[in-house]
């Protein structure tokens, strides 16, 4: 039987290279048998290190793809939120150059024109033309900055498209409904500009 101490040297010759290995041989201290076993334990150690450090490779690259996908929808979000507000910023700035370049000046005057904006009942006083066309529909109340404009309803329109929380009060220019043949009132019919 070969000494424990033999095997170890064996080990290390046989790590370091096989010219050792063969010295050893020649001297008598290894045996063939012994050097195929532990030669066998040698590549069985590097097999078990190999399947080791495949498994935590494995799981670090799941870990790198799960992060990459995390940072993926992250950067997918902020991107979707930045579109958003951009798109948010330039509907705000037409809406604010339409109601600046067609807005109506000149329309204060003495009637009262009552709207409601938010459940509340607001006040714009204007002229009689102005309150005219208000209830036709051809003029609309819009708001910016807080502040009432008076703008024609086609632009009202393209407001409403862009922001509908802007335009406050648009009647719609109702269309001419025949009367019914039996209206014993179709004769007579309502001014716009009636008041209360």
């Amino acid at each position: 039987m070969i000494p424990r101490q033999n095997i170890f040297r064996f080990q290390q010759a046989y790590a370091m290279g096989n010219s050792l290995f063969d010295q050893l041989k020649k001297v008598g201290l290894v045996d063939e048998k012994q050097a195929k076993k532990v030669k066998q334990q040698k590549h069985q150690q590097i097999k078990q290190q190999k399947g080791k450090k495949a498994k935590a490779a494995d799981a670090q690259q799941v870990q790198a793809q799960q992060a990459q996908a995390e940072k993926v929808a992250r950067d997918r979000e902020l991107n979707r939120q930045r579109k958003e507000a951009a798109e948010q910023k330039a509907i705000a700035a037409q809406v604010r150059q339409l109601i600046e370049a067609n807005r109506i000046a000149d329309h204060e005057g003495d009637i009262a024109f009552n709207f409601t904006d938010g459940g509340k009942v607001r006040r714009l006083h204007v002229t009689a033309k102005i309150q005219g066309q208000l209830t036709r529909g051809q003029l609309a109340i819009v708001t910016l900055d807080g502040r009432y404009h008076l703008v024609p309803a086609e632009t009202a329109g393209k407001i409403h498209q862009r922001d509908p929380a802007s335009v406050i009060l648009h009647n719609m220019a109702q269309a001419t409904e025949e009367p019914a043949p039996d209206d014993p009132y179709a004769d007579y019919q309502v001014p716009d500009d009636l008041m209360w």
